[in-house]
């Protein structure tokens, strides 16, 4: 926790217990002017020697720390000669810094972590995040104190805490359906961006900015990596990613509690689980869930990876209504608004898996390194083919596919269906047109990826009042040089999509249930040597991800794995007309939309009705106005 009166600490943390549900302390420097509180997940050393807050030796560092150091063992070695009070990567973290400096133990480190570090000698608080932005650290002012949490519930607890909600950020979420770093939904409050360190220097009591810096980059990283191949043939680089997959993977096995595995039975799970066999004597614990619907049942894949490679498996088939149960805590568990409804399963699963394992891996992070989601090796074609026209020309185009719904473009593709062939027959034709419709009269290659990465293509005009401000997307300045359109799609992902939902929803839909979820795939070290391998071992021949998927084709047979990709996902927009339906519409009511004073009802009705009558599919774009709304009226 954060600077202030430690009679406020423990309240503060209590709020934070399903993160740390093993125990939890707080500590108070002399005259109080620092108070530090921690929830603790006992994963690495369990006894209670291994507690935090925990001071260094010299008594000069005062440490709390959220994740796990995977390279603490040869950290511990470096310090030759140190009496070790514990076997925990705290100790070894914190007796780090106060050997080398937390300048020069910051690039040392592997691992998933949020921590802040106070130096009494120099009356310094330090606020670091890891480099991928895997473990969360909320932070802001509230009176004259300088407080900081995992996340922001615990800030909201505090008693001068009176949060105003930031327009300008309401207007991301509409765009991305999460709020990216550093911005939250108050305007006071702003979250840590993967590697940033952050340096407050405290005197009589105020807490002042000292410093902000990163000390690791993923621009740098894309920009060497795209000057400085790996050298080797194809299958020399295939055996060599191989062997640093199998490395990463086994480093983030290392648990004094039971570990497990998601398993969806797509590429990216089911290379970490068989990385995970490779490194094991033992079988490994995998869970997955499965839906009753079978358009969106990945269990029966799941299995059949399960089978092969002799893991002890685990599935939940989850009816409609244990998913409709998780609705109601999601603005809890979440804190701030946040849209992808693939939080719901993994929610289920995490707490499926927390009932046998304390720890699990997950496949996270592979599509954004290898080039797997369909953007990345079909936008460059797309954009390619729209060059030949005229903006104003593809403009024409998009208004004249607007002017059907897409249940008319429905009844259209219907008749027209035995003309096309099943080759060319694809499923939901009148909203894959309309979405067609939104990207056409795109101006740039950057402006194509946004309007691709975005569910409301203009958010403000859904609000009273907002501007968006300039994001990682927009930032054009940031971004690397010399790089290909689909390289560049992996990146911006990687520095937004990736920390800001993808790492966000596995953080608190684990960590509600206090299941610890790891993500081997986003090893620093791995991530680097992935932007060294050619763009052709990521996307080739209209798919993406072919380095990975030829490693795991060594593991398990294709006939195995070769289906659709199902990504992780409900039946949102069937639940909406259904069940969901009465919910949705109260939130969604026009009294109540004008009286809350952030939204315009007129479109949002419009949108609802448009999606109740089936004339458009806008779930997605209700889906993010609805979390909002439900997080808005728990917090009044």
């Amino acid at each position: 926790m954060g600077l202030g009166g430690a009679d406020r600490i423990r309240g503060l943390t209590d709020r934070l217990l399903h993160r740390g549900p093993d125990g939890g302390d707080t500590w108070s420097s002399t005259g109080g002017q620092v108070s530090l509180g921690h929830r603790r997940l006992a994963v690495i050393d369990p006894r209670a020697v291994s507690a935090q807050p925990m001071h260094s030796c010299c008594g000069r560092f005062t440490i709390v720390f959220n994740g796990e150091i995977y390279n603490y063992r040869a950290l511990r070695e470096r310090l030759s000669g140190h009496p070790f009070r514990t076997s925990s990567d705290t100790e070894v973290l914190v007796e780090t810094i106060a050997r080398l400096g937390i300048d020069e133990t910051l690039p040392l480190l592997n691992g998933m972590y949020a921590f802040a570090v106070y130096d009494e000698h120099r009356n310094t608080m330090h606020l670091v995040c890891d480099r991928l932005g895997e473990k969360p650290v909320y932070y802001g002012q509230v009176a004259s104190q300088i407080v900081f949490a995992s996340e922001l519930k615990a800030i909201e607890a505090h008693p001068q805490f009176h949060g105003k909600i930031d327009r300008d950020s309401l207007a991301l979420f509409l765009r991305y359906n999460y709020i990216p770093a550093p911005f939250t939904i108050y305007q006071d409050v702003r979250k840590l961006e993967p590697a940033q360190h952050l340096t407050f220097r405290l005197d009589r009591g105020v807490a002042t900015l000292q410093k902000s810096d990163t000390y690791w980059s993923l621009r740098k990283v894309v920009e060497d990596g795209l000057t400085s191949r790996a050298p080797g043939t194809e299958a020399q680089l295939l055996d060599d990613l191989e062997a640093r997959l199998r490395e990463t993977v086994a480093s983030r096995m290392i648990s004094d509690v039971p570990l497990g595995a998601f398993l969806s039975g797509g590429y990216d799970s089911t290379l970490v689980v068989a990385m995970m066999k490779a490194s094991s004597d033992r079988p490994i614990q995998t869970f997955s869930i499965g839906q009753q619907d079978e358009q969106y049942n990945e269990a029966v894949h799941a299995k059949a990876v399960a089978d092969h490679l002799g893991t002890e498996h685990s599935e939940w088939i989850v009816s409609a209504e244990d998913a409709l149960d998780v609705i109601p805590t999601l603005e809890s568990m979440y804190c701030e608004p946040f849209a992808d409804a693939s939080q719901i399963p993994t929610y289920l699963v995490s707490k499926m898996a927390r009932r046998r394992v304390t720890v699990a891996l997950s496949g996270d992070g592979g599509d954004e390194l290898f080039g797997g989601y369909n953007r990345h090796f079909k936008a460059a074609g797309l954009w390619s083919r729209m060059q030949k026209f005229p903006t104003w020309t593809r403009a024409v185009l998009a208004k004249g596919l607007r002017s059907l719904t897409a249940q008319q473009w429905n009844k259209v593709y219907g008749k027209l269906e035995f003309l096309l062939g099943k080759r060319n027959a694809f499923a939901l034709p009148g909203t894959k047109l309309h979405k067609l419709s939104g990207i056409l009269d795109a101006r740039s290659q950057l402006d194509l990826y946004r309007r691709l990465t975005s569910t409301h293509q203009d958010p403000t005009t859904l609000l009273v009042s907002g501007t968006e401000p300039l994001d990682r997307v927009t930032n054009e300045k940031d971004h690397p040089k010399g790089i290909q359109f689909e390289e560049l799609m992996m990146y911006l992902d990687s520095i937004t999509y990736l920390p800001g939902d993808i790492l966000t929803k596995v953080d608190r839909a684990s960590m509600a249930t206090s299941l610890e979820a790891r993500v081997p795939l986003l090893d620093h070290r791995l991530v680097e040597y992935a932007w060294r391998l050619p763009l052709s071992m990521k996307v080739r021949d209209g798919e993406g991800k072919w380095a990975l998927k030829q490693i795991v084709h060594r593991h398990v047979p294709r006939e195995i794995m070769q289906r659709p990709k199902m990504g992780f996902s409900v039946p949102l927009d069937q639940w909406l007309r259904g069940p969901l339906r009465t919910w949705a519409e109260d939130l969604l009511a026009p009294d109540r939309i004008e009286s809350d004073g952030f939204f315009k009802s007129a479109p949002i009705q419009h949108l609802l009705q448009q999606h109740l009558s089936g004339h458009q599919q806008n779930e997605h774009k209700l889906w993010s106005i609805l979390m909002f709304q439900s997080w808005q009226m728990a917090r009044s």
